[in-house]
């Protein structure tokens, strides 16, 4: 071969490389741009009724989100979580119960089973989805993404056992996260439920 031509043929696979190269990395860019749902309004769950549980519904309010266990040794919060609910709820507050079962296989009940159970035990009626995965791999999206937002420290940025707390504005930022150990009448969780009726959304 002459020189020229392997010169030639040289230039042309390192001209290829280099697109392929380039085109390569403005994909993995593009993938890496592509922005994280801004708001909890972009998640549902599954209700009870097989139908979605949009967070959306709940716009302008302020949610407490928990996930429960009916038979853990903190179910006892159920009560309290009513008594909030009851609180300020006129005010804008919804409590907001996902049974789970990731914890001690603690929750052998279906949501709406959860639901008649903590109304008859606890005299308590906030909405309720059907049970959910809300930790590891499998987690539902919604708790994907508080976990991302690194809100709580790293103890409680996200549940490791039943009735974790996580709050959320009325412009549907998350502006709190609780440990399973903050009881409903808590005074920082208090506090910050107050502060975020305060607040109107933008």
């Amino acid at each position: 071969m002459k020189p020229f031509i392997a010169k030639a043929l040289h230039f042309t696979l390192a001209a290829a490389l280099l697109v392929a190269a380039t085109v390569s990395t403005a994909k993995a860019e593009e993938k890496l741009s592509v922005a994280p749902a801004a708001t909890a309004y972009e998640y549902s769950f599954q209700g009870v009724d097989g139908k979605p549980f949009a967070l959306k519904d709940y716009k302008g309010k302020v949610m407490l989100v928990v996930n429960t266990a009916t038979g853990c040794g903190f179910a006892g919060q159920f009560a309290g979580l009513q008594k909030l609910y009851e609180t300020y709820k006129d005010k804008g507050l919804v409590v907001i119960g996902v049974p789970e079962n990731d914890f001690g296989g603690q929750e052998p009940l279906t949501g709406a089973q959860v639901i008649a159970h903590i109304k008859e035990t606890y005299h308590a009626d906030f909405p309720v989805t059907e049970k959910t995965v809300v930790s590891g791999d499998d987690a539902h999206p919604f708790y994907k993404w508080a976990v991302e937002q690194n809100v709580g420290g790293f103890l409680d940025s996200r549940p490791r056992w039943n009735f974790h707390k996580y709050l959320v504005s009325r412009d549907g930022r998350l502006v709190g996260s609780f440990g399973s150990s903050t009881a409903p009448d808590d005074e920082k969780l208090v506090a910050a439920i107050e502060g975020a009726l305060a607040q109107k959304p933008e």
